[in-house]
């Protein structure tokens, strides 16, 4: 089977060339930040590396990390390498404690981040005969702008539906016969069970392929979304701190995703000591932003745990593959396609005048998630009457979905309630079988 790709010399270039383009952008990058943001120049400074150390991707590991802490810390310009008039866009991720990272772009990172999301579409078999419903949220999520622009670079009819209102969705998939569904996995399960109980079969369903990201989903998730649109289903990464998704994408083989690393070098390290790792071993993925120009990033770390592999893939492409995330380095939960860190739960309930006394707890019903969080009540607002509990939660509720962007079910449960294990309570009870 000939496979089609969208950049091929980029995409099948051979492991040699492809380090020295790696090389030849990482010096370039490195004297860009060092010149150009102060924050990350001192954190060079006090490691005692300059940008004339910096040969190649061999030296990369001289290079100080940035994590999550120093990009709230340097909101909302510390990291930024090019002057306002010079970019055209921002997105932003849900903040942990109120601030939010924020991502600049010029009009050649936005370029740049649709091309990598034309590769993620070609490879799932996009071509400009096909009709692209991207159902992502549109706005400072990445999910829809990035899948948007892509399809447009391949030549798709893009469907700009954002998420939601799934009448409409079905009404303009059927209509339309959009052929590629770009959304996360739990929306198109739902969008497949709506179909199936309005009494479509998997044959009357127009798409051919799906483009499903933001969120953990299993193999046994995907097979059941397979089955009920009747589509192959691929798998999509990225984050909004290197540029959102199409960092890495799924081809046919579909034994992990291909990183566009003329764009994105990966490490995989030792999330306690920060040394780098051979390939094959399981750790900590880290990314440098090889050409992005307003906000590059230098050895992030994700926080993600994955493995990373060269072995040789049956779609001619020789971009390294990572596997899919299996699990967290930190206590982030992924619920809906969204970030959530139980410390912006404890500064909901400080604010609201509660003690942080409370357990999340999620499950996956029907390939949704639910999300529930359970929160004492303190002696001094401890009420019985069933209809002052009722709009202490619901007024709760408005104050988590303003601060985590999605709306949890929240119960108020007697002091003293929750079970702990060694004088502290389990915060996190995730009942889903993601890994």
């Amino acid at each position: 089977m000939s496979q089609k790709y969208y950049q091929k010399e980029i995409e099948t270039m051979s492991a040699e060339d492809m380090k020295q383009l790696q090389s030849e952008k990482l010096v370039k990058q490195v004297k860009h930040v060092y010149d150009n943001v102060p924050y990350y120049k001192k954190l060079m400074d006090e490691k005692g590396v300059r940008p004339e150390d910096i040969h190649g991707i061999e030296d990369l590991h001289k290079l100080p990390f940035l994590t999550k802490a120093d990009l709230r810390d340097a909101y909302p310009y510390g990291l930024l390498a090019k002057p306002l008039e010079d970019c055209v866009r921002i997105q932003s991720t849900s903040g942990t404690t109120g601030r939010r990272v924020v991502a600049f772009y010029t009009q050649h990172d936005v370029d740049l981040w649709e091309d990598c999301c034309a590769r993620a579409i070609t490879a799932a078999g996009g071509t400009k005969s096909d009709v692209c419903q991207v159902a992502y949220g549109y706005g400072l999520f990445t999910g829809g702008p990035g899948l948007n622009g892509g399809s447009h670079k391949v030549g798709c009819l893009t469907l700009p539906m954002s998420s939601g209102n799934t009448d409409r969705q079905i009404q303009f998939m059927m209509d339309l016969s959009a052929t590629i569904l770009c959304c996360t996995p739990s929306y198109a399960a739902y969008i497949g069970e709506t179909l199936k109980e309005q009494g479509y079969k998997p044959e009357d369903i127009p798409l051919k392929a799906g483009i499903f990201g933001a969120e953990p989903w299993t193999d046994e998730m995907r097979r059941s979304i397979e089955a009920t649109l009747g589509i192959k289903a691929y798998d999509i990464y990225g984050l909004t701190e290197t540029t959102g998704p199409g960092v890495a994408f799924e081809c046919s083989e579909q034994t992990g995703m291909h990183i566009n690393e003329d764009h994105f070098y990966a490490e995989i390290i030792d999330p306690e000591t920060g040394e780098v790792l051979p390939e094959g071993s399981k750790g900590e993925l880290v990314f440098t932003s090889l050409d992005k120009e307003a906000f590059p990033m230098l050895r992030y770390r994700t926080r993600d745990i994955c493995v990373l592999s060269r072995k040789k893939c049956s779609c001619g492409r020789t971009l390294v593959k990572m596997a899919k995330p299996m699990g967290r380095t930190d206590d982030m939960l992924i619920i809906r396609g969204v970030n959530v860190f139980p410390s912006q739960i404890e500064t909901v309930l400080l604010n609201e005048g509660y003690e942080p006394n409370y357990q999340i707890i999620v499950d996956r019903v029907s390939n949704n998630d639910t999300f529930e969080i359970n929160v004492e009540m303190t002696q001094g607002v401890f009420t019985d009457k069933v209809s002052e509990i009722l709009a202490m939660e619901k007024s709760l509720a408005n104050a988590m979905k303003t601060m985590l962007g999605i709306n949890p079910t929240i119960h108020l449960v007697a002091p003293k309630s929750i079970s702990r294990s060694e004088g502290k309570a389990v915060r996190v009870i995730d009942k889903r079988k993601l890994i």
